[in-house]
């Protein structure tokens, strides 16, 4: 079971927040970025807000409220949840002038991005697709580490656990994201720290898709040395714990 407070947060800043990476690396997301910035507010009543500023070279995100060029407001958590899987339209009310940003350029990005993270086996098929949206998928994962974490209520349980350091998720040679504990709230960054707490490596970003897709058994691959684990083994119990209910998040 999942609740739509959770879910809004996992929307917010795991599966919108990357739009940051997807306009680092897609040629067809970065040539929707405007030449003058464009800043959207999402905001969720008595719940969490975001700003995202779409600027000529980048996508930036950042938590909270503040000057936006377009403010799209919702009234509960299950409204922002309709807008992400597409069965309710927000009405801005602020940006009017910017309302072909929003409907154009934005929708096409968000497109793009649901491409990759609901990716089908054709598309999978090109290398460079299959490694973008593996990638994307791991960030997104991360994000909702730390958003079950410190909102839902089995996960709070799981972070209650967790001593403070850094738990780090990465593919061998290839990219990673780091999940910091401090006094048992959990925040996550796409990329890999240096000396973190525990350790669990995917040998492959081929096996790590299997994983994600629900294709390969974690402990199983464990047992095989396919995943490598190191460090603190009660940090990474936990974080497993948190990560079963991410599939229920997001299946």
């Amino acid at each position: 079971m999942k609740d739509a407070e959770t879910m809004a947060y996992i929307n917010l800043f795991a599966v919108l927040g990357a739009l940051e990476e997807l306009c680092a690396m897609d040629e067809n997301a970065k040539a929707l970025l405007p030449q003058k910035p464009v800043t959207i507010l999402f905001d969720i009543k008595a719940g969490p807000a975001a700003l995202f500023t779409f600027g000529p070279e980048k996508c930036s995100m950042r938590e909270g409220r503040g000057a936006c060029d377009i403010r799209l407001p919702f009234s509960s958590y299950e409204k922002f949840n309709a807008m992400i899987s597409g069965t309710f339209t927000p009405i801005p009310s602020k940006g009017f002038t910017k309302i072909g940003f929003l409907t154009k350029r934005f929708m096409k990005m968000t497109d793009i991005l649901s491409a990759y993270l609901k990716a089908d086996e054709k598309a999978l098929e090109n290398p460079q697709f299959f490694d973008r949206s593996t990638e994307l998928m791991l960030y997104v994962i991360g994000g909702a580490i730390a958003q079950i974490g410190n909102h839902d209520r089995i996960g709070r349980f799981s972070a209650s656990n967790i001593t403070d350091g850094t738990v780090m998720l990465s593919i061998h040679d290839g990219p990673g994201v780091s999940v910091i504990v401090k006094d048992h709230r959990l925040m996550d960054v796409k990329k890999r720290l240096p000396e973190p707490r525990a350790v669990m490596e995917f040998e492959s970003i081929r096996l790590a898709r299997r994983l994600f897709d629900g294709k390969e058994n974690a402990m199983d691959c464990i047992g095989k040395k396919k995943i490598t684990i190191s460090g603190m083994i009660s940090m990474l119990d936990n974080i497993n714990r948190i990560l079963d209910r991410v599939s229920v998040y997001l299946a």
